[in-house]
């Protein structure tokens, strides 16, 4: 048997498989007297909104369309880049949520969400109608300035968790002793913003260990950045000389990248690296665009219950929506998710929505091993946007002991453990 032969056998058992193990002949039509949600996606807002549906209105079918068997999260990727997990660390499953809350789970491709006729059309064409519908597509990148799809190969993102992370980390450890690491951070907005300068800040930590004699430099896309003082307060005390960081304005920007022969330009010098970690500018996963829910390069949301404004019915939470004040983070996602199931299940239920809803984002950062970062808020969702409740929150002290960066580090583990169980158990 040829190769070509061998490779339609084997798409043609997946597509087999696929049909017999998701049982997609149950989900062809709306079950009757019952409402059905099919939630798209099952990142962190994804599989909480699957999750806090079936909390909220037990009743009511959850259909969870994931093309992934395992899921892997952005957030504590870096430690794993940083050589402080191992990737089966940040894996995870949705065997619970099948098992235990009865979310029927469908590994498949969509093509998109269809508000015309109420459906989710698969890439194999077969589709399934809702009552509503929750997508949550994540991100995309802009390819431009010579960054060209397939160049994730050369000069890795790693802003999609898996593939992506062990690819960064194996050039990290390849790196000669004495290369430089060139990293470019993106414009806003994009997903994670503390993200790229907590994985410098491990990546400064495995380097000072294994390969002292390197060099780090951000190109930043940016005038500044979250966190921004207590991060050069970390690597001032942690990593001293090791990291430049050039502001958009002072010599970070970039003119173009060559990802395979791994230069990258700016406005003052062409710069040859060994390892170019590039995060490019970002805009709302291609589902979105293929669905008719975006304005611009994200989506527009009612806020109060993060109903699209632009297709009745369906409803979009995460980093695509527009839910400024509010961060792209995960917490954001799965704060968003819980609006969104309450505010759906109420509606299925004809109770009016919450209103205002309240939501949070919790964000820890490590700087180190031990050496641990935060900041947190409260937001309401009023008539305009999200706004920041006054007095809420707060940042992490500046110039604080060892023994309280210590703290926040530890309980940065706890917040990842208690999310994970929160999604996902």
């Amino acid at each position: 048997m040829n190769r070509r032969n061998f490779n339609k056998l084997l798409v043609g058992s997946a597509a087999l498989s696929l049909t017999a193990c998701t049982g997609l002949s149950s989900v062809s039509t709306l079950p009757k007297g019952k409402n059905r949600v099919v939630v798209v996606g099952g990142g962190f807002g994804g599989a909480t909104a699957a999750k806090y549906l079936k909390r909220f209105s037990p009743e009511t079918e959850v259909v969870l369309v994931e093309k992934n068997t395992e899921y892997y999260t952005c957030p504590f990727s870096n430690t794993v880049i940083g050589g402080l997990n191992k990737i089966d660390y940040i894996k995870h499953d949705y065997k619970t949520l099948e098992s235990k809350y009865g979310i029927k789970v469908i590994h498949a491709m969509v093509k998109k969400v269809d508000g015309a006729t109420n459906t989710v059309i698969l890439e194999s064409g077969e589709t399934i109608p809702y009552t509503k519908a929750v997508v949550s597509p994540g991100i995309d990148f802009k390819y431009e300035k010579g960054y060209e799809k397939g160049s994730e190969m050369y000069a890795p993102h790693a802003y999609h968790a898996g593939a992506q992370t062990e690819l960064l980390t194996k050039q990290l450890q390849s790196m000669k002793d004495g290369g430089t690491y060139v990293m470019v951070s993106p414009a806003n907005p994009f997903r994670c913003p503390p993200g790229p300068y907590e994985r410098i800040s491990l990546v400064a930590n495995y380097i000072k260990q294994n390969k002292p004699n390197s060099k780090i430099i951000i190109l930043d896309q940016k005038k500044k950045f979250s966190k921004q003082g207590l991060f050069q307060e970390g690597w001032e005390k942690l990593y001293p000389g090791l990291i430049e960081w050039r502001s958009v304005e002072f010599g970070g920007k970039v003119e173009k990248i060559d990802p395979k022969n791994l230069v990258v330009t700016t406005d003052e010098e062409e710069i040859k690296a060994d390892v170019i970690n590039y995060i490019p500018n970002q805009k709302a996963g291609q589902l979105a665009f293929d669905s008719g829910l975006t304005q611009g390069d994200w989506c527009p949301v009612n806020t109060k219950t993060f109903e699209s404004r632009l297709v009745k019915d369906v409803y979009v939470i995460g980093d695509a929506s527009i839910a400024a004040a509010m961060p792209k983070s995960g917490f954001s996602a799965n704060s968003q998710a819980k609006i969104a199931a309450l505010q759906i299940s109420r509606k299925l239920k004809k109770l009016p929505v919450v209103n205002p809803p309240k939501l949070a984002n919790t964000c820890y950062s490590l700087v180190g091993p031990g050496y641990g970062i935060s900041v947190a808020a409260v937001y309401e969702a009023k008539e305009d946007k999200v706004h920041k409740v006054e007095g809420s929150g707060g940042l992490s002290a500046a110039n604080a002991d060892s023994s309280v960066r210590m703290m926040e580090a530890e309980y940065a583990v706890g917040w990842y453990q208690n999310q994970m169980a929160d999604i996902f158990k």
